[in-house]
């Protein structure tokens, strides 16, 4: 085996993977919502599984791979870093309204 390749297995299995729900349903507590516009979402408009940095990058792992990606806000904590990682800048952060 290749260092290369024992540098990358080392990567690899310090990566922890986030479970949805992990923290309970965070969702309750949050300010903002994230609100995916789906002309310009990327996996939306082609119709292909394509992009999905929201999904790769959501730490509560609360955003569908699907087409078109959906965003669980029962468990989302409203972070923005979908946002963030858009690069077509088809996520924004909305205000939840009181009731």
């Amino acid at each position: 085996m290749t260092d290369s390749k024992k540098d990358y297995q080392k990567i690899l299995g310090s990566v922890q993977k986030p479970v949805l729900g992990e923290a309970g349903c965070t969702g309750t507590w949050s300010q903002l919502k994230p609100i995916i516009d789906l002309e310009k979402c990327i996996p939306a408009k082609s119709g292909k599984n394509a992009c999905f940095n929201c999904w790769l990058y959501c730490p509560e792992a609360v955003v569908s791979r699907t087409i078109p990606p959906k965003i669980d806000l029962v468990y989302c904590k409203g972070c923005g870093i979908c946002m963030e990682e858009c690069p077509v800048d088809a996520i924004k952060m909305e205000v939840i309204e009181e009731k």
